[in-house]
């Protein structure tokens, strides 16, 4: 996870977070408009986050929330 205030990508953070396995897989989440963050949609995955943002991906075995941490 990103150190102090620096960003982290969004594709990144999904990876990391463990909500995708791989950069293709984050892709198609954000393609197929499943993931929001802050509650606005959002489908590019270079977006930069910030510590606070809160991540929540829509996935077939539920609703993934996660909130960027510094």
């Amino acid at each position: 996870m990103p150190h102090d205030d620096e960003p982290i990508r969004l594709g990144q953070f999904l990876k990391l977070g463990g909500i995708a396995e791989t950069g293709g897989q984050a892709r198609a989440l954000l393609d197929d408009g499943a993931v929001t963050v802050n509650g606005e949609p959002e489908s590019r995955r270079g977006r930069q986050l910030r510590p606070g943002d809160v991540v929540e991906v829509d996935l077939p075995s539920g609703v993934r929330q996660a909130t960027v941490q510094a």
